[in-house]
């Protein structure tokens, strides 16, 4: 094949079907219609001899070649339209959706306050929102099917970037009324009264120390320092009680209420969760570990403005929900257990 022939629309063409893996939302995404979509892959598969992708009840489905031909040709468009001086991106007139991947924690308190930007300061920008805990994480990232992943990484392969976006510690959270509620935790109220804990994936999935490794990419499965906790309670006669393991942060308020349970989870969470007012929050009596949240994308990914500026917005909010969490951590120490 001759690249005098190629008209690099279809390129275009490629990559938004293989992204959306159907004709019509592709269409919609390059303001084509389906009939012009179909014609341009008639078009692209003449040209590549492969069918490229093949019609089935779960949308266009790429073939081996065009799975191939993904990653190389969508790092190619992004040097192309980088040479060529593309228009900037202008947030206010950009109708671009953006994927992210995170956990319901995270969608919380980072991707809640974005979207409520995104409505002031680019009203035509749509996220979708991805589970972070797929195992095909790394995966997803490769093929261009995640813009933007957000957790803790203890490892990130050369092909990937990353952006430290907020460090926090652990914290406590039992129901009002709690016979520990009002006052300082100690040692043995977390032999005493079951725990509640997050885990998104466990030795059964590959976890191996609390991360989950896949495709060089090193992800937290459990969302609590596990080591000191145990190490803390080493000398107990009674040792911690895991009797309940969830994946969803936002179902422990419920599984809180009328109970004993204590959960332990990351702290700009606690203070999320006890703004409602059915919850107290304490700190760890044991010194548990930091962990940093993070940003993940691809390299070819790192000089797309639409890209750099969504990447921005994410880091500016990380960071003023850090601040927040010092200054009520600093303001409120009689209400954390001292």
């Amino acid at each position: 094949m001759s690249i005098g022939r190629m008209d690099l629309n279809l390129l275009k063409v490629f990559e938004a079907v293989y992204e959306e893996r159907n004709l019509v939302l592709a269409g919609k995404r390059l303001h084509l219609t389906q009939s012009a979509v179909s014609h341009a892959l008639r078009r692209l598969r003449g040209l590549v001899g492969d069918e490229l992708f093949m019609r089935t009840p779960k949308g266009m489905v790429p073939t081996g070649r065009a799975a191939a031909m993904a990653p190389t040709l969508r790092e190619a468009l992004r040097r192309i339209e980088g040479a060529l001086g593309v228009e900037p991106f202008s947030p206010d007139r950009s109708t671009r959706r953006f994927v992210i991947a995170a956990n319901d924690h995270v969608t919380s308190v980072i991707v809640a306050p974005l979207s409520r930007e995104l409505q002031a300061l680019a009203p035509g920008v749509d996220l979708v929102i991805r589970p972070s805990t797929r195992l095909d994480l790394a995966e997803q990232i490769d093929l261009g099917r995640i813009d933007l992943a957000i957790g803790i990484f203890a490892q990130v392969p050369s092909r990937l970037n990353s952006r430290t976006l907020m460090s926090q510690g652990e914290a406590i959270l039992m129901r009002k009324g709690h016979p520990a509620a009002r006052r300082k935790l100690k040692l043995d109220d977390l032999a005493r009264y079951p725990l509640v804990t997050l885990s998104v994936g466990g030795q059964e999935e590959g976890a191996v120390g609390g991360f989950i490794l896949e495709r060089g990419l090193a992800r937290q499965s459990e969302m609590f320092d596990r080591h000191a906790l145990e190490e803390a309670l080493a000398e107990s006669a009674q040792p911690p009680r895991m009797r309940i393991t969830v994946p969803h942060a936002l179902a422990i308020p419920a599984l809180l209420r009328e109970t004993r349970m204590l959960a332990i989870v990351p702290e700009s969470l606690a203070m999320a969760l006890a703004r409602g007012g059915d919850l107290v929050c304490r700190q760890p009596p044991y010194r548990a570990g930091t962990s940093t949240l993070r940003g993940v994308w691809h390299a070819r990914d790192e000089h797309d403005a639409g890209h750099a500026w969504l990447r921005e917005r994410v880091a500016a909010i990380a960071r003023s929900a850090e601040e927040a969490l010092e200054s009520q951590i600093a303001s409120a120490p009689a209400k954390r257990g001292q």
